[in-house]
């Protein structure tokens, strides 16, 4: 599949922004990365901010995506729950859309927040419609807040991303999701038979 010169400098700037975050994003990095010339670039975008949003953008789509094909599929709540957290991901390498949250120069400009926030909300309103599912069908203790387990859901995965990079290990971030999911299995409601 061809790819056009503005999708080469969107992805060239989504890699860049995932590996050295805005700052270290130049214009020079990204006309490197993408194998384009200077003219490309303001051809189609207006600086680098512009560039940074459009990618931006499009690693909070592709989230999206993932998002709704792990978690829209038919099956027990739990076990949906479970299929996202345990997906193959790169650990090491972070969330390329919470790693954002920690960049200043993103953070600063509401421009390029927005579709963080954006896209954090979504998974947080995605992940506690599943658990609104499972308290709704019983699989689930109807004591639970979707919302709150949705937010831990979230922040076991953006936090087991730092652990993890921090220690140059994923055992942070696969404790934290073995942890949650023993949570959410012991918030099953308790049989108690006929």
């Amino acid at each position: 599949m061809a790819t056009t010169t503005q999708d080469r400098l969107i992805e060239a700037t989504r890699e860049l922004l995932w590996e050295r975050g805005y700052v270290g994003t130049s214009p020079k990095a990204i006309l490197g990365r993408a194998g384009v010339g200077q003219g490309s670039m303001y051809h189609h975008f207006t600086g680098k901010q512009d560039l940074a949003l459009a990618a931006i953008r499009r690693s909070g789509d592709e989230m999206r995506t993932l998002v709704d094909r792990v978690l829209g599929g038919g099956g027990p709540a739990r076990e949906r729950i479970a299929a996202y957290l345990l997906r193959e991901r790169e650990v090491l390498r972070g969330c390329p859309v919470g790693r954002l949250t920690m960049d200043p120069d993103v953070i600063a400009a509401d421009e390029l927040r927005a579709p963080v926030d954006e896209t954090i909300a979504y998974v947080e309103s995605r992940v506690a419609a599943v658990v609104q599912e499972g308290v709704d069908s019983g699989e689930l203790a109807a004591h639970l807040m979707p919302r709150d387990i949705a937010a831990a859901v979230v922040a076991t995965m953006q936090g087991g991303y730092v652990l993890a990079r921090a220690s140059g290990d994923t055992g942070a971030f696969d404790a934290g999701v073995r942890g949650l999911l023993a949570l959410l299995a012991a918030a099953a409601p308790v049989d108690t038979g006929p």
